[in-house]
């Protein structure tokens, strides 16, 4: 077997793999072998079909797959030991040379396209800079957030008084016709309506007020203003089912459920931050005020990042990289690209690479490592703010 590289420019080169009898013939004798054994035709008993016949009727695939595995392996341990540093993967060079006859050829030559990543400098200087904003928490954003937790940490309490705009009202809704329950009509138990969200004056006042035990007159689509999700969600049917319904329906309050706000006590606490994180009001307030102002880290790293990643760019306008090649790898990577959409994407695509290739240099450059522990914090970051 023999490898070699043909450098055609900077950025492009050509991997030749010759692959001779000796190096496949083993591992094909092996595999029919094993395949003798296993395959069952009829006039033989399993395991004693002669060679010769499944050599003649395998003997091309097998011959396919080994030389198949053996390339793979070879040519991704040439690019390893060799220490070239590629963008994508080698694609097959597309010419009559490279086509394979296994009817006549006992020896192969493959040859792989393949695109090296470009030999560059990045360097700053004093006249490079950058700004890094520090975001200053308000009161007012500390107040909203406590706002959200209380707002979204409650319960729903059953009420015995009259049904305010935002309180949750249980019923029966059940189809009329002729101010009649409908013969075979939609009845629909358990459904819930928040005044608030319906769309209709008319309607909405006559729910908010109402007690538990009335009887309400309604038409779903005009509550809803004909918001077809919103109907169909409160007859609890499909979106398709609704089209042809415009009946009134009879709405019998069972049950109001009124949003109760959570006590700032120890239970809430900790549910918010984890058991024993804070046992006071001040304290979990000011606990709160460590997360919002870790988030906002977040955003002042992502400016930053923004700002440096134009930075970079800028300084590597002028850095070759492989671009019929990484549009054609692009291509066959992905059978649903059009030629129309690679040439629309391309230029974020070829920013995208320089400057991963640039992050690449500054960790190789800076020896920066990334431990377990760094990613193990990191996940806790992450998961703290997402709460």
């Amino acid at each position: 077997m023999n490898i070699s590289l043909n450098k055609t420019d900077n950025v492009s080169g050509v991997i030749t793999v010759q692959i001779e009898k000796a190096d496949y013939q083993g591992k094909v004798e092996e595999a029919l072998n094993r395949l003798r054994h296993q395959v069952n035709i009829p006039g033989f008993r399993h395991g004693k079909v002669p060679k010769g016949i499944v050599e003649k009727m395998y003997g091309k695939t097998v011959l396919a797959d080994e030389l198949s595995k053996i390339l793979n392996d070879e040519l991704f341990k040439y690019i390893h030991d060799n220490d070239l540093h590629i963008l994508g993967e080698p694609l097959a060079v597309e010419n009559e040379e490279n086509k394979i006859d296994f009817e006549k050829d006992e020896n192969f030559t493959f040859s792989f396209d393949i695109a090296l990543s470009p030999e560059f400098e990045l360097s700053f200087t004093q006249e490079d800079k950058l700004t890094y904003y520090h975001i200053t928490l308000d009161e007012e954003t500390l107040q909203d957030q406590m706002n959200a937790y209380l707002n979204n940490y409650g319960t729903y309490e059953a009420v015995d008084e009259p049904a305010l705009e935002d309180d949750l009202l249980k019923g029966t809704l059940v189809e009329l016709e002729n101010g009649q329950p409908k013969e075979n009509g939609m009845v629909i138990e358990n459904a819930i309506i928040m005044p608030l969200y319906v769309k209709d004056e008319e309607t909405r006042n006559q729910l908010i007020g109402a007690k538990v035990g009335d009887k309400i007159v309604l038409n779903p689509k005009k509550a809803y203003d004909n918001n077809e999700a919103e109907v169909a969600s409160l007859l609890q049917t499909t979106k398709d089912k609704i089209q042809e319904i415009d009946s009134d329906f009879s709405f019998e309050i069972k049950e109001i459920t009124r949003y109760t706000k959570p006590e700032m006590n120890q239970e809430f606490f900790d549910k918010i931050l984890g058991e024993g994180a804070a046992a006071s009001e001040e304290e979990f307030k000011s606990k709160i005020h460590e997360l919002l102002n870790t988030q906002f880290i977040s955003y002042s790293e992502y400016l930053f990042i923004r700002d440096l990643r134009n930075l970079i760019l800028e300084k590597m306008k002028d850095v070759e990289l492989p671009e019929e090649f990484l549009k054609r790898w692009i291509r066959e990577s992905n059978k649903e690209a059009t030629d129309e959409n690679i040439e629309k994407d391309f230029p974020r695509i070829l920013d995208d690479l320089k400057f991963s290739l640039a992050k690449d240099k500054i960790i190789k450059n800076q020896h920066i490592e990334i431990e377990e522990e760094d990613m193990k914090a990191l996940a806790n970051e992450t998961a703290k703010t997402q709460f």
